[in-house]
């Protein structure tokens, strides 16, 4: 890892040198309607000290002139999980979970955090990682060891014996040696539920996520079936509030979705098979809907090739067959959407595909922007921070070729990164 080192150090170096001003085509804030030209912000230290043609420059200040380019917030993925490489095989991944420790996935994860980075991803909420190896990436990315984005982690997502989040579920039984419990986020009955929660924040989880319906690459459910009662998510999402920590529900199902939504959860992730009654409740309760767009061509990849058990894959195709249709009816209906990919099930690093999934399906290019930047943002708890080009927000800034805004495939083209004053791509 002697390369990661330098690479980290190098980029260090570069934010310790005085004030930086970037300089661009254009600009989009994270907020607006629309691009501005020309664009320019003055960064100093972490922050971003001011933005736009008026600002004043610094003495001493190093100038990087980006060209004929478009200066954006940082991308946020809100649904990630960097400790799980992509396979293009069920069993070899299988194999991988049954065989790697969690130092292995950690020092396996670093590749996945840069190759996220340049990207153009600034910030990740991780839902769901074993071992507590998320907790460990994300303090080290924080505290300067490792170079990644910003992580908001979940450690083990909650859920009930036998459902999408139990890893052995659909295995023999005693695989593990023991029964999975509130230690694996494996939890029965309101009172177990609020303990799963305080187990996961004792050991750090910024977020808590829940799967509330059966899924999609697990062995032994239905895709659609809810598997926690209206009580258990009571008490689980009312737990996470009560300790300050937002809520996702993994929900494929409409039914086991509207459970969660009743209990006042965050967000909705996935979401192939949402019903009118589902849709409207988000939106009257400003529920955010994050449709892992990224996670059905990683999928649709996968049928291709073969890759699926058959049970898996019955559950694949039906879930494909559902997800655009439900997404055109969320945009239709004014549903909150935020930018997350569910990365592992494709390639790390293609998560900017996100963003033309979500234009494909009826959004409009600057509401993408807005929706994987402000809008992730305010879904994370963190637009005091960053999401926007402002003054006083954490200098998060990356730089694509051309417009966005007219051909939102730009955004796959990332020519320059900064996380915090530090640059990690470009000049």
């Amino acid at each position: 890892m002697r390369w990661l080192s330098f690479f980290f150090a190098a980029a260090l170096a570069s934010a310790q040198s005085g004030p930086i001003v970037l300089r661009a085509a254009r600009l989009f804030d994270g907020k607006s309607d629309r691009v501005v030209s020309p664009a320019l912000v003055v960064v100093l230290g972490d922050k971003i000290r001011s933005v736009g043609s008026q600002s004043e420059i610094p003495d001493g200040a190093r100038t990087i002139d980006l060209g004929d380019a478009t200066l954006l917030p940082g991308f946020m993925d809100a649904h990630t999980h960097v400790t799980m490489p992509h396979f293009d095989d069920y069993g070899k991944g299988m194999i991988y979970d049954m065989r790697t420790g969690p130092a292995e996935r950690a020092l396996n994860a670093t590749e996945t955090l840069r190759r996220t980075l340049e990207a153009g991803f600034t910030t990740v909420r991780d839902v769901g990682a074993p071992d507590l190896v998320d907790i460990a990436l994300r303090n080290a990315v924080r505290n300067g060891k490792i170079a990644g984005p910003r992580m908001l982690v979940a450690t083990h997502a909650i859920g009930t014996t036998g459902g999408h989040c139990d890893d052995a579920a659909g295995l023999r039984q005693g695989i593990f040696g023991r029964e999975m419990g509130i230690q694996d986020g494996i939890a029965s009955g309101p009172q177990q539920m609020r303990e799963a929660v305080r187990y996961n924040v004792k050991y750090g989880a910024d977020v808590i996520k829940t799967c509330a319906t059966g899924g999609v690459l697990s062995l032994a459910d239905a895709v659609d079936t809810p598997q926690l009662t209206q009580a258990e998510l009571d008490a689980l999402v009312d737990e996470a509030h009560t300790l300050r920590r937002k809520t996702a529900a993994h929900a494929h199902g409409a039914e086991g979705a509207k459970r969660a939504i009743r209990a006042g959860i965050d967000s909705i992730e996935h979401g192939s098979f949402l019903d009118d009654e589902a849709l409207d409740m988000m939106k009257q309760r400003g529920t955010y809907y994050v449709p892992t767009l990224m996670a059905l061509v990683g999928v649709k990849e996968g049928l291709e090739r073969g890759a699926y058990p058959p049970e898996v894959a019955v559950k694949a195709r039906a879930a494909a067959a559902a997800l655009d249709n439900t997404v055109r009816k969320a945009l239709a209906k004014g549903v909150k959407i935020a930018v997350g990919t569910d990365a592992a099930v494709y390639e790390h690093g293609r998560n900017a595909g996100e963003f033309v999934e979500l234009v494909r399906l009826g959004m409009r290019p600057i509401d993408a922007l807005k929706a994987g930047t402000s809008g992730d943002a305010d879904l994370l708890g963190i637009a005091d921070r960053t999401g926007s080009l402002e003054s006083g927000r954490f200098a998060d800034i990356v730089a694509v070729a051309g417009d966005p805004s007219a051909n939102i495939s730009a955004v796959q083209h990332v020519i320059f990164v900064m996380k915090e004053g530090v640059v990690y791509k470009g000049r």
